[in-house]
């Protein structure tokens, strides 16, 4: 019985049938696992998202490791455009921006804060970057992220690429997919952008500039991602009502990076045929 069928029977997903879907779509034992993840994708889930995170650690078992976005966008300069000495009133609205702990909500989604909120949950200590883990390899792969390029080389993604991890796109398309961010880092010549947020040295909350890699807003990101599935022949999985892929990291950096710089490369050709 597909998923579907057994949620039209049973009123919602259990933890057994999402472990169903994904035995189906490739997830071992022992993975190391990112899930980018819609949970209103799959339909109705008895117990929530926390069933979802639930099934998912069965499904790598005790030597896997679970690992998803804790980004806090609420950790943000919320003037970023202001230079110069600021009004009072940038003031009074930089004020109100929390400085990052690592209990502060993740803005990303239910299935993300249903991991991050695990008494055993680990998290990587970037102020609006952060990514949660649990499982046999969270602590390794959580340890350490710059404050710049925060999703690169130096990164939990960085460590996830190192140790042969599985990318899982749960319901969401490759404009979700942040591995695409940590490859545009490796190419010769990636979007830039100033990130600015608070920061606490020695009990000083002061503000930090850092540069890190520009959004992508769905320019290149949903092609490249299409292309390497096509080249590779990764199938799309219905777990519940929800369309889920399973790449592996290796292979689809080392396909996305030669990709990516192609079309910033041609991109950047027609900007100067333009001047």
């Amino acid at each position: 019985m597909s998923t579907s069928a057994a949620t039209a029977e049973s009123g919602g997903l259990t933890a057994a049938e999402l472990l169903q879907g994904w035995r189906k779509l490739g997830v071992e034992e022992g993975m190391a696992l990112i899930v980018h993840s819609s949970l209103s994708s799959l339909g109705r889930v008895d117990g929530g998202a926390a069933t979802v995170v639930a099934s998912l650690r069965a499904a790598v078992g005790p030597a896997g490791t679970i690992v998803t976005p804790a980004y806090t966008a609420q950790v943000r300069d919320p003037d970023k455009t202001h230079v110069g000495v600021p009004t009072a009133e940038v003031i009074e609205r930089r004020a109100a921006v929390p400085t990052f702990r690592a209990d502060l909500p993740t803005t990303v989604g239910a299935i993300p804060e249903a991991l991050r909120s695990l008494p055993e949950s680990v998290r990587s200590p970037h102020p609006y970057a952060s990514l949660a883990a649990v499982g046999a390899q969270a602590a390794t792969i959580v340890e350490r992220q710059t404050l710049g390029f925060a999703i690169g080389r130096t990164s939990p993604f960085g460590r996830l690429h190192d140790l042969g991890g599985h990318i899982l796109l749960l319901g969401v398309g490759h404009n979700r997919n942040s591995f695409l961010h940590y490859v545009e880092t490796l190419t010769p010549r990636p979007r830039l952008r100033l990130g600015r947020f608070p920061y606490e040295i020695d009990g000083e909350r002061v503000w930090v500039e850092t540069l890190d890699v520009a959004t992508d807003n769905s320019t290149y990101f949903p092609t490249v991602g299409r292309e390497f599935e096509q080249q590779a022949g990764i199938p799309e999985v219905l777990v519940g009502a929800a369309p889920c892929r399973l790449l592996p990291i290796r292979p689809f950096v080392s396909f996305a990076v030669r990709r990516l710089t192609e079309l910033l490369d041609a991109d950047a050709e027609a900007a100067r045929q333009r001047e």
